[in-house]
């Protein structure tokens, strides 16, 4: 997640390492918190300070870093660059994130969504010693159905936001930038997405079911439908620029509305993504899967660049002549398919750009 800068060895550009990816391989066992905390790369002095004071936290971000990142992932599976940068670890993520792109915008985002749902979980089921439900779900109630009383454990997603806001955003924080303001806009959309899925659950109790009494509370929706949101915020990105003072955004173009709170915004436009470049962190699409039939970004066209894809025929087991019977079992075959793999061509020159 954005927040902790380092410079890549052999790079005289400063290269933002994402501390919550790096974080996993430190957050095993608690144990002593300042030397875990301590032995954590790319953490600022005030995140430091945050996982001195909550090291169970941190075990509860190791785990939102993996819904975020098979979250990016998934939204991106169809397109050149496809999130596995942060796969390849946080260098080559972090050109990504040097650019000021739309997918920068996401990756801010998304990360800060993870963190807020992470922590969030992590209050309800009683895994840390700072938080637990909702504390203000308490007492009688009233919506379009009638009266009702919170019971349960209400999700303390204003918990999630708070710790997330003040982690995540602590190195944005100390710069006065552009990217630095670009990072705070994302960081709070990201977060917004995630509250914005709160959604009321209610229990009824009474005779064979009847709601003579309710009870609710509030809980998060799953991590997809926030996903499914910052992917249309993605797609809907709005390209700014600084305003004279410094202080905030315009937009690029006159044409285009204001950016909300809720919407994503970038800088600079997003380089092709076809071939291996360090320098922007792309992998390239040499040998991508792609869709022989599509006409989306998917496509053979779009996907290969123009270059073209090999094809190799390949058998596989599938379930099949599923039939029902009672009660209460599917059963199936096996039966072998044959089917045709479409891949991109490399480029001529396959190797990594080097710039000069």
């Amino acid at each position: 997640v954005p927040g902790g800068w380092r410079r890549a060895p052999g790079s005289a550009l400063p290269c933002p390492a994402p501390p919550f990816l790096l974080s996993r391989r430190y957050m095993g066992a608690v144990g002593s918190s300042r030397v875990m905390c301590d032995n954590v790369p790319g953490l600022v002095s005030r995140q430091r300070q945050l996982c001195r004071r909550h090291p169970e936290a941190m075990l509860s971000i190791g785990r939102g870093v993996a819904a975020w990142t098979a979250e990016c992932q998934h939204q991106f599976r169809r397109h050149r660059w496809d999130c596995n940068a942060l796969e390849r670890g946080q260098r080559l993520l972090g050109r990504v994130l040097l650019r000021s792109s739309r997918e920068s915008a996401f990756v801010h985002a998304i990360s800060s969504a993870g963190v807020v749902f992470a922590i969030t979980r992590a209050c309800s089921q009683g895994e840390l010693k700072s938080c637990s439900c909702d504390p203000q779900k308490k007492g009688s109630a009233k919506d379009s159905k009638g009266h009702f009383d919170w019971g349960g454990c209400s999700d303390n997603i204003d918990y999630g936001v708070k710790f997330a806001r003040a982690f995540v955003d602590a190195k944005e924080r100390k710069g006065k930038d552009a990217r630095a303001l670009m990072n705070l806009h994302n960081n709070r959309a990201g977060r917004k997405a995630v509250k914005r899925f709160l959604k009321q659950e209610c229990k009824c109790h009474g005779v064979s079911g009847s709601c003579t009494l309710r009870t609710c509370w509030l809980a998060m929706a799953d991590f997809r439908k926030t996903g499914d949101y910052l992917w249309k915020k993605y797609n809907g990105a709005i390209q700014v620029v600084m305003n004279q003072d410094g202080t905030g955004f315009t937009v690029a173009n006159k044409r285009f509305k204001k950016p909300t709170k809720n919407d994503l915004v970038y800088f600079e436009s997003s380089p092709d993504y076809c071939i291996r470049d360090r320098d922007v962190g792309s992998l390239g699409t040499a040998g991508r899967v792609c869709n022989q039939t599509s006409r989306g970004m998917d496509s053979c066209e779009v996907m290969c660049c123009g270059r073209g894809y090999d094809t190799s025929r390949v058998s596989r087991m599938t379930k099949c002549e599923c039939k029902f019977h009672w009660c209460c079992a599917v059963r199936c075959q096996d039966c072998l398919e044959v089917v045709d793999i479409h891949t991109c061509k490399a480029p001529k020159s396959a190797g990594w750009i080097s710039r000069t």
